[in-house]
């Protein structure tokens, strides 16, 4: 707390029993009644009258600032608030190769194609957020991954219910179906990738980040389930993909990420996609690279199609490998993501980082991983309001003439954008309650010009972002918590519901709470 006393009160300080005093016995009555820590000299300090008063008690700043108003003594009293430069930090992971990776960040600057600045699906300022719930899981279905790569250390799923001795022991039908997946090519337990393919599609979705190394995926914690149904030349049954399908639902997947097609439509594929819907598990499948119509499975109803895009925003038209390929369109398409250059792991190397893909294949796992972050900040999301999230905010015209307003057999609902789904309403008015549920807001309701105090709340670094009922971010602050009480200045808000997100900078731990202001 901040006080100036009036020309005509300004006291002298003394120092009784080495503690420092006012020759004023009111002051000196309230501070001692309020625990005084210190007394200390601010302001114009020539003047000698403007004084921070820090005190232990515990009444509310409001109440204490009226007590020593009502002496008369004082030309103001007010808080020692707190401010903070006005820009906002990003994550930016320490991943060796990190300025590779455009379709996280693009200043404009990639060289291996045309390139526009914000190209790029926001993963740092999404990372703020979240950076993807360990309990979750993501199920890759592909050609496999290499198990014991670096970027997936401590990510690969294992099944709780399964005991290695040669037969099925939880009666899923697969036996010692343990570590990883299932082999559904070679029907076994071992999905290693003999391709490539699938190690690259999950490395963009779920490679760790910030561990410098390689590279950086759109979810840095959830686990991975393994589901092999591409051979060594990238091909595949129906019938694999449909098995894999009901493998990862019943065995606990949220997310699914299937990074392949063909031409002919099949019952049996649809029916396995109806079964992941009607279990609240989004797929999401890639279109195709013909520059043609949508492949299958993406053309079925409840699949998330997704096409892909170039540094510069635009559709990919060619891919890098091929004049007369391109990103399928049609009325099925749902989205586009980043999908072309793009870089990632190497299913022969731990330590080769030197290869980028092109392909719907590469677009799709971007926003299988954005998903799993939707499902990371709340788990009880709908298969449908994860796909009206994503409709309203992706991002409309950042293309080409034929990205044209609201949806098209082009762009479908825009390229995603990870932070703009992350901020949604949708989000924004569900609770969050990962930190300590006692954790209040007071006073709560409140006005505009009160100091907001948050009780509860542990000693630590803190980032604190305010939002109002549409889910549009109002304010953003980051203080540090050390003696369990968080201060946080509230103005020029109008009256009306808003929702406080406090997330601990260590952990990552999020609450969301509800203020409101008359």
């Amino acid at each position: 707390m901040i006080i100036k006393f009036k020309t005509t009160n300004k006291p002298n300080r003394i120092f009784v029993q080495n503690q420092q005093k006012f020759q004023n016995s009111k002051i000196d009555i309230l501070n001692t009644n309020n625990g005084l820590k210190s007394i200390i000299l601010t302001g114009n300090k020539k003047m000698e009258d403007t004084y921070i008063i820090n005190l232990e008690s515990d009444k509310q700043i409001e109440e204490l600032i009226e007590l020593y108003r009502l002496t008369d003594l004082f030309e103001y009293v007010e808080p020692n608030f707190v401010g903070h430069g006005h820009g906002y930090s990003q994550t930016t992971p320490n991943d060796t190769f990190f300025n590779r990776q455009w379709s996280h960040y693009n200043d404009g600057t990639f060289s291996l194609s045309n390139s526009t600045v914000d190209a790029d699906i926001d993963s740092e300022l999404a990372w703020d957020i979240t950076q993807g719930n360990s309990n979750l899981i993501i199920a890759i279905l592909d050609s496999g991954l290499k198990l014991d790569h670096p970027e997936f250390t401590g990510r690969i799923w294992t099944n709780p219910s399964e005991v290695q001795d040669g037969s099925d022991t939880d009666s899923n039908g697969f036996i010692d179906d343990i570590n990883g997946g299932w082999d559904f090519v070679n029907n076994d337990n071992n999905p290693t990738d003999d391709h490539g393919h699938g190690t690259n599609v999950a490395g963009i979705a779920v490679a760790s980040g910030n561990n410098s190394n390689g590279y950086a995926g759109v979810n840095w914690n959830s686990k991975i389930m393994v589901c092999k149904i591409l051979d060594d030349n990238n091909s595949g049954f129906y019938s694999w993909w449909a098995d894999a399908i009901y493998y990862a639902v019943d065995n606990g997947a949220s997310v699914i990420n299937l990074s392949a097609g063909g031409n002919g439509s099949s019952t049996l594929l649809e029916n396995a996609i109806n079964y992941a819907y009607n279990n609240n598990v989004v797929i999401v499948v890639s279109t195709g690279n013909q520059n043609s119509v949508i492949q299958y499975p993406a053309r079925y109803t409840n699949a998330f199609a997704v096409g892909s895009t170039d540094s510069d925003d635009t559709r990919s038209v060619p891919f890098f490998w091929s004049s007369t390929s391109g990103s399928n369109f049609g009325p099925e398409l749902d989205f586009v993501a980043p999908g072309n250059y793009i870089y990632g792991l190497s299913y022969s190397s731990n330590t080769n980082f030197n290869t980028y893909w092109g392909g719907t294949s590469q677009g799709a796992p971007h926003v299988a991983g954005l998903v799993s972050l939707l499902l990371s900040v709340d788990s009880n999301l709908t298969v449908d309001q994860i796909r009206t999230i994503l409709e309203e905010s992706s991002e409309d015209q950042v293309g080409d003439s034929n990205d044209t307003i609201g949806w098209d057999q082009y762009y479908g609902h825009g390229r995603i954008s990870a932070y703009n789904a992350l901020t949604h309403s949708t989000l924004s008015i569900n609770d969050i309650d990962v930190l300590n549920d006692n954790i209040v807001l007071y006073p709560n309701p409140t006005s505009n010009n009160n100091l907001l105090r948050v009780r509860g709340i542990d000693n630590g670094i803190y980032e604190i972002n305010i939002y109002n009922n549409l889910g549009q971010l109002i304010k953003k602050n980051e203080i540090t918590v050390d003696n369990l009480i968080a201060s946080i200045l509230i103005e020029n808000l109008k009256s009306g519901l808003y929702y406080i997100n406090i997330k601990n900078k260590l952990n990552n731990a999020i609450v969301m709470k509800k203020l409101i202001i008359k």
